[in-house]
């Protein structure tokens, strides 16, 4: 992993930043799996506070340079486990959710893992979290 590229424990101060990183219509497009009203805070809030609750999820906050720049979870869906992760806009093109899922991953002892991906989301379509486990199309 990259030294500007660092994952700890996701914090009550992130979430307002994670919440103005989904505001972004291309991002939103971008990730095809998103909230029916993105710009809704209140429901943004309640589904942290519930990830945050929930033993069966493992997320982290990514940081570069010192900056939150997106986040990184785990969690089961259909009886399998999946991967995810949101980077702001501003921190696309950096190289930061390839590090991010690398060492997420190399942490995680459960295998296979899964993540959809929206069709036309190139870079994520060849993220590094493919040769760790398998792709669900979206």
């Amino acid at each position: 992993m990259s030294s500007d590229v660092l994952l700890r424990e996701v914090t009550a101060d992130d979430l307002p930043i994670f919440f103005e990183h989904q505001l972004d219509p291309e991002a939103n497009h971008m990730a095809a799996f998103t909230a029916k009203d993105p710009a809704d805070r209140d429901a943004y809030m309640a589904r942290w506070t519930r990830i945050l609750g929930d033993e069966t999820i493992s997320s982290q906050t990514i940081l570069f340079k010192g900056q939150v720049a997106g986040s990184v979870s785990t969690f089961e869906e259909s009886g399998r486990r999946e991967v995810t992760y949101w980077i702001g806009k501003q921190y696309w093109g950096k190289g930061i959710a390839t590090s991010a899922l690398e060492a997420f991953l190399g942490r995680l002892a459960t295998r296979p893992l899964y993540a959809r991906v929206a069709k036309d989301n190139a870079a994520s379509l060849s993220a590094s979290f493919l040769k760790f486990g398998s792709y669900i199309g979206a």
